[in-house]
């Protein structure tokens, strides 16, 4: 496998003719309700890079949305999912087990948070994940309400979009949901009516006084939250607000879930973003990070829970595949190998001070209403010049105009206004700050 050249090159129009063609057979094949954000079609991707049919090489912000943090083509994650390829592809380890699945199962345990006895469950898709750990603390507790957050994602099965805070695209027309579904407020710093400072300790106080009064502590099976909130606009919850909500599911017998499916595997510059306020959850669900692109999801958690299911209450066709276990162990590899906790912190310096420096320079700065996350998952949220009305206009535009100049970015929120940034964490420097030069050039169309 040759290695793609690491550098951006615009050679056609963006979508090129090939791209364009692709298109109108993926519109009369494909269904119209699969989106897409930018329909170039990659021919090859590594590193930094996309490399579209077209000879264009994109520089890439996106990582498939979280998910090729060690790159596209790892050499780590190629080699070894290459060879269980060659030995086999499939037994399902409900009937003939192997090793692979152990092994990713035993990285899980000594990753994850705390030091207590813990098993996990493997699964194909990040909603999967989330699903099977209501299940296993219904299981557990034998209680069946399920409280999640405003601004939270947990995917599009039924259950999940129950979970997920925003409509549309996600909900709209695609009811009735899952029942026992509560939603309660979080700690969002930018828009906490008293200011950021009193957002952790008033959003806390106030979840729990509505868990306390509208559904019963008693009859919570789960508290699930992301512990920075991805599709809702990469929102950290201010500080005291994890540990506040943590210690209350400690208090009253619920399982406590960390959603980690965007945020985990060194994304935030620690293995787990729980970790940045000493946070051990009772559960915590993984995926995209977690394999290096090939479809595979985890709940890990304390042993006496995990065990709560009865034998053959969990699982699936395809749950844990050989190959894409043998891709995961690749990415932990490479994880430990390239320290990319330490490039993702490396990657955040770098972009916050660049962006902080685009708001303090640029004519129209001020629509950066803020500047936030942690590690190599930041974001900057656009507002209307002089307020905090959401400008999802210009996050549209400047999308656009990333995307035209070979610059992969993507937008998120539940106002539609956040444009985020998730390079892989095995970018050179040199492509992060090209990618940065091409944002603040298209601040200048705006």
């Amino acid at each position: 496998m040759t290695a793609i050249p690491q550098e951006r090159r615009v050679v056609t129009a963006i979508p090129g003719p090939k791209s364009v063609e692709l298109q109108a057979r993926r519109l009369a094949a494909v269904a119209a309700g699969v989106g897409s954000t930018l329909p170039v079609f990659t021919a090859r991707a590594g590193g930094g890079i996309i490399e579209d049919v077209d000879g264009n090489r994109l520089i890439d912000f996106g990582s498939g949305i979280a998910v090729t943090s060690v790159g596209a083509s790892a050499e780590a994650v190629v080699r070894r999912a290459s060879a269980q390829l060659a030995d086999f592809t499939h037994t399902c380890f409900m009937v003939t087990p192997y090793e692979g699945y152990v092994e990713v199962c035993e990285q899980l345990a000594e990753l994850t948070p705390g030091d207590h006895a813990k098993k996990s469950a493997l699964f194909n898709s990040g909603a999967e994940a989330v699903e099977n750990a209501v299940k296993i603390a219904r299981a557990y507790t034998r209680r069946t309400a399920v409280v999640v957050f405003d601004h939270g994602y947990h995917g599009r099965t039924n259950l999940t979009m129950g979970m997920t805070a925003k409509n549309m695209p996600y909900k709209q027309g695609f009811g009735p949901f899952a029942p026992e579904v509560y939603r309660v407020p979080v700690a969002y710093g930018y828009r906490w009516p008293t200011g950021a400072e009193n957002a952790g300790a008033a959003a806390s106080a106030q979840a729990i006084d509505e868990i306390t009064k509208q559904i019963g502590a008693d009859n919570v099976a789960a508290i699930v939250i992301e512990p920075v909130l991805g599709e809702g606009g990469f929102i950290e919850p201010a500080k005291g607000f994890l540990p506040a909500i943590a210690q209350f599911a400690k208090d009253n017998g619920i399982v406590f879930v960390a959603d980690e499916i965007q945020s985990g595997f060194c994304r935030t510059g620690q293995w787990f973003a729980c970790e940045d306020e000493g946070i051990v959850p009772d559960l915590i669900t993984t995926a995209k990070g977690i394999a290096g692109g090939l479809p595979l999801s985890a709940v890990t958690g304390r042993a006496e829970i995990m065990d709560a299911a009865h034998a053959g209450g969990l699982g699936g066709t395809y749950g844990g595949n050989p190959v894409a276990c043998a891709g995961a162990l690749g990415a932990i590899e490479t994880m430990r190998e390239l320290d990319l906790n330490g490039k993702a912190k490396r990657i955040e310096e770098v972009m916050k001070g660049r962006l902080a420096e685009m708001r303090a320079k640029l004519p129209n700065g001020d629509i950066i209403g803020d500047i936030r996350g942690r590690g190599a998952m930041i974001a900057i949220e656009l507002v209307k010049s002089g307020t905090k009305d959401p400008n999802p206009e210009a996050a549209g535009a400047l999308a656009k105009a990333c995307h035209a100049e070979g610059v992969m970015v993507l937008t998120c929120g539940t106002y539609g206004n956040v444009l985020r940034f998730l390079p892989p964490l095995v970018i050179g420097e040199d492509l992060l700050n090209e990618g940065l030069d091409v944002i603040e050039q298209a601040f200048g169309t705006l």
